[in-house]
């Protein structure tokens, strides 16, 4: 499986970023489930997960200072990359 996703480094902090569909971010089961299914090939990092609207607004779901700075920088900031994962 091909996912988008970045691994960021910020003040010391090192966390995921994965793109997922909208629909995943809407539902905190779905998110939690997703989040924990990404644990194995993310190991000892928050995961965030993000989403756009039809506008193409992200969405995040996630530890909520790292939410928060994802909020105050443009999504193409973010170096993202494909993850392939089994």
């Amino acid at each position: 499986m091909k996912i988008q996703g970045a691994v960021i480094i910020e003040q010391g902090v090192t966390f995921a970023v994965v793109a997922v569909n909208r629909t995943v971010t809407n539902y905190t089961t779905r998110a939690l489930r997703v989040r924990n299914q990404l644990s194995q090939f993310f190991r000892n990092m928050p995961i965030i997960l993000m989403s756009q609207d039809s506008n193409g607004t992200p969405h995040y779901y996630g530890r909520r200072d790292i939410v928060e700075f994802l909020r105050s920088i443009h999504l193409d900031q973010i170096p993202w990359k494909e993850f392939h994962i089994y």
